[in-house]
């Protein structure tokens, strides 16, 4: 990541949470939600700015499981692995996004379209088994459902492209 331009994209952040003690968390999330993810020199600047030491930024972000290192794909699946889910069948349907999508939990596919986060629940337990997709809840998951999401989803990117 270029540092000059890249970074200034969190100016604003800084400049709103700089003097609001305990505002470390929401200034990751923004700062997340600007990036996609939370690069190193991204949390390097935060502590710098916010005065914080940098062990500590280090120490909050990886805490929170909400935080990600590493880009993710233009679909970013999070999928249920909760009690109510596993019960009503997760397991069959990670295998399931794994043969669709040829990856496991953590990964990004090959192309950047898909990443896969198996999550410990996602408080949809009456709709379980769940995922979602960039923020959206699909529910009452069968392999069928989940393969038509998938298909819908590639021929979306394809028609973007």
């Amino acid at each position: 990541m270029e540092k000059t331009s890249e970074l200034a994209r969190l100016a604003e952040v800084i400049a709103q949470y700089r003097d609001t003690p305990g505002s470390l968390i929401t200034v990751l999330q923004k700062a997340q939600g600007i990036y996609g993810y939370l690069p190193q020199d991204v949390l390097e600047h935060i502590a710098k700015e916010l005065v914080i030491p940098t062990a500590r930024v280090f120490g909050v972000a990886t805490f929170y499981t909400q935080f990600r290192f590493q880009p993710v794909g233009k679909y970013f699946i999070e999928l249920c692995k909760g009690t109510a889910c596993h019960v009503n069948g997760a397991d069959t349907i990670e295998r399931t996004i794994r043969e669709e999508l040829g990856i496991s939990d953590g990964e990004t596919t090959a192309d950047g379209l898909f990443s896969l986060k198996c999550v410990a629940c996602l408080g949809c337990c009456s709709l379980s088994p769940v995922m979602m997709l960039n923020g959206e809840t699909y529910g009452s998951l069968t392999p069928a459902k989940v393969r038509k999401i998938i298909s819908e989803k590639r021929k979306e990117a394809g028609s973007n492209a």
